[in-house]
């Protein structure tokens, strides 16, 4: 799956040749619908043959490209480009014939740019909107006359014409901004939310082990039981003197041994988390940190208990391994440590109504031209990696290779939200970058599973 949207977001292929086939075939059935009204309904003089031949065109390319490809062909952005141009220039040729930009028909020339800014990157979304600028400035010098009844002239006044291609340009440009914007963030978020659940999915497969362990454990429960029960009989028969005796207590010891192991597997708990499913608060952190320990960077965990005023006795608490938890605090970590020069401080406290994790570096801290996107997908500071331009609509690669593309803040942010976090970063007065996570208490630390982790 995503594999597929990374080639369609960056290559092409956001549009199928079908919807464009379609959307033209509509426009040749409203142009021939209007062309019969005003020719034959209404009586107006234009020039019909001219007109049939632009509408039929548009039908011929619509049946040519219906032979030559299936209809789940997918337009890469040039070939879309190419296509939408064709029905812009197709629309001013039409509009030429029958009166230029004072046609209320004019209005469509939005249409293709639309379609363009909802599917291709700003290039050709650029070149697509020139296009129809340009058909716009001609067909509102050079026109033949708007269709009126004969002996009848409809003169429109050269401001209100000016007026009429300022409009058209403004709207052009405005929707197709506009589209283009919401387009661009709304793939942007998709493919963030891509590779969270792809990051997500990586963690869940050891606890899927689990669920495995648990089957493996009922099926072999029975015949190593038979087996203990064999051997403490061959045990009780055979003399203290036999050479064999010793042979049969270890087949027994090793069977009982299997037996204690799948007992353990068995728990549903230990079944989906492993056999530590909670870990105190500082094992915790010592466990997500000691991945990213180097010999030039040091990570110190700080666990601070409540004050003595506090209810409870001031034990650390018992925290769930959860795949959300370790994922997201692990990313946060990582970062600290990429960007810190010889320290990450990771620090640690509660009190009656919340649980607190910070992770601060020594680093330069949060670039200001990120600070306000912090959280949003594909922004990164760091140098020599690609993050997701501005000017593209999705990512140009897989997302299974999202590492250092600006995916690792987003990704712990959100996993974090999903276990009942609040996710807050900021640039500290003494210098570097500090991320913090609040809970309330009982929502990681409580006696049952978290909700959000379960199967």
């Amino acid at each position: 799956m995503t594999r597929g949207f990374a080639q369609g977001a960056g290559g092409g292929g956001r549009v199928r040749l079908r919807t464009l086939s379609n959307l033209r075939w509509l426009a040749v059935v409203g142009q021939s619908v209007a062309l019969f009204l005003v020719y034959f309904a209404l009586g107006y003089p234009l020039p019909i043959v001219y007109c049939v031949v632009a509408i039929a065109v548009s039908a011929a390319l619509n049946i040519v490209l219906a032979l030559r490809y299936p209809p789940t062909h997918r337009l890469a952005n040039r070939e879309a480009t190419l296509y939408l141009a064709f029905d812009v220039l197709q629309l001013a040729a039409l509009l030429y014939l029958t009166g230029g930009i004072a046609n209320p028909f004019a209005l469509m020339f939005v249409g293709p740019v639309v379609i363009a800014a909802a599917t291709l990157n700003l290039g050709n979304v650029l070149i697509l909107a020139f296009i129809a600028f340009a058909s716009v400035s001609v067909i509102a010098i050079e026109h033949r006359p708007l269709p009126w009844p004969e002996g009848d002239i409809l003169l429109l006044p050269q401001l209100y014409q000016a007026g009429i291609w300022t409009a058209l340009v403004i709207g052009i440009g405005f929707t197709s901004v506009y589209a283009w914007r919401i387009a661009s963030e709304s793939a942007r978020m998709s493919a963030g939310l891509a590779a969270t659940q792809l990051a997500l999915s990586r963690e869940h497969r050891l606890a899927a082990l689990g669920a495995l362990a648990t089957a493996a454990a009922h099926e072999l429960g029975t015949p190593l039981g038979t087996i203990a029960v064999v051997a403490r009989e061959l045990e009780r028969a055979l003399p203290e003197n036999s050479t064999e005796i010793e042979d049969v207590r270890l087949l027994r010891a090793q069977a009982e041994r299997c037996r204690t192991i799948i007992a353990r597997l068995a728990n549903p708990e230990e079944a989906l988390l492993g056999a530590t499913a909670r870990l105190p608060l500082g094992a915790l952190l010592d466990d997500i940190a000691a991945p990213h320990r180097g010999e030039d960077l040091e990570i110190r965990v700080t666990v601070t208990p409540p004050p003595i005023t506090s209810k409870g006795d001031g034990a650390a608490p018992q925290v769930w391994r959860a795949p959300e938890l370790l994922h997201g605090l692990g990313n946060i970590i990582e970062n600290a440590a990429d960007f810190a020069h010889s320290l990450v401080d990771v620090r640690a406290d509660w009190d009656d109504q919340y649980l607190r994790i910070a992770v601060s570096d020594d680093g330069p801290g949060f670039a200001p031209e990120i600070f306000e996107a912090l959280g949003e997908p594909y922004i990164t500071s760091r140098p020599g990696h690609h993050a997701l331009a501005e000017t593209e609509i999705g990512p140009q690669r897989a997302l299974d290779e999202h590492e250092g593309m600006g995916l690792g803040f987003f990704i712990a942010k959100i996993l974090l939200e999903q276990t009942g976090g609040v996710v807050k970063a900021d640039n500290p007065p003494g210098g570097g970058a500090q991320v913090s996570v609040s809970w309330p208490r009982g929502v990681i630390d409580g006696a049952q599973l978290p909700a959000q982790t379960e199967a």
